[in-house]
């Protein structure tokens, strides 16, 4: 997408479809995020501690309910959220690309590092709603489990934390969200801005000049596979900072004993 296309790109249908299609991806992924969170926080004496078990305990005492637990939370704070991400991400593309022509780099070095900086910086500004909300969704996936209170909502879980901590409550984890999340974003648009341009001229397209329009089907494969090798590039940076990070906004330890975490 260039600088004009993306100005004459209709605003209100491009964020409605990115908020459906994330709201989605989220329905579908929500409770292997809930699992993933209470394995993450598990202490050495919690019973459950793998993925059947915390499955099989959630079904047990909530049912289906229970592997979406705080899921309202996250859709209601991370849809404007992802709508900001995706206005930076965007906006920051198109900027980068224009200050990279004089310098001709290559298609695919030019995608690599605009992508990769659009995708840091739009997850900087995202971080300052995505955190608040983390906070008090890891709060309601963990409630009851492995020694953890018990609340009944977002609402009470932000009312008990400002009462508690303050503002701060709420951003707790901010810094190491944003080293977690804002380099793994970097590397994840990067990899899938420049692995798209690899793959595109691997099956015979150069996507500057080739008059052939690729078939949907071709293009969603190609974004498929841009998206696996994105996803395992990412998680590489992202997992044990993200580990790290999660304990630290559903535990109450400080900076100090940061490595007592594991």
């Amino acid at each position: 997408m260039n600088f004009s296309q993306f100005y004459r790109l209709d605003k209100t249908r491009f964020y409605v479809v990115g908020a459906g299609l994330f709201t989605g991806v989220s329905v579908a992924l929500y409770p292997i995020s809930v699992v993933k969170t209470r394995l993450q926080v598990a202490t050495k004496d919690a019973v459950e501690r793998s993925v059947f078990s915390v499955v099989k305990g959630l079904l047990k005492t909530d049912g289906i309910p229970g592997l979406y637990r705080g899921f309202g939370t996250v859709i209601t704070g991370a849809i404007p959220a992802r709508i900001i991400f995706l206005s930076t991400l965007e906006t920051t593309k198109v900027a980068a690309f224009r200050m990279l022509e004089p310098f001709r780099l290559s298609e695919t070095t030019q995608a690599a590092i605009a992508n990769g900086v659009a995708g840091m910086t739009s997850s900087i500004f995202a971080q300052s709603v995505f955190v608040p909300i983390d906070v008090v969704s890891q709060k309601l996936m963990v409630q009851g489990y492995s020694g953890h209170a018990q609340y009944s909502g977002g609402l009470d879980v932000a009312r008990k934390v400002l009462r508690s901590d303050g503002i701060r409550g709420l951003y707790r984890g901010f810094g190491l969200s944003v080293m977690t999340y804002s380099p793994s974003s970097a590397v994840w648009w990067a990899s899938y801005g420049s692995s798209q341009r690899v793959i595109w001229r691997f099956l015979g397209h150069d996507t500057k000049y080739d008059e052939h329009t690729p078939s949907l089907q071709k293009i969603m494969l190609v974004q498929a596979m841009g998206g696996i090798i994105a996803g395992a590039s990412s998680s590489c940076i992202t997992t044990p900072l993200d580990t790290i990070k999660t304990r630290l906004q559903v535990c109450i330890i400080s900076l100090n004993r940061i490595i007592s975490v594991f």
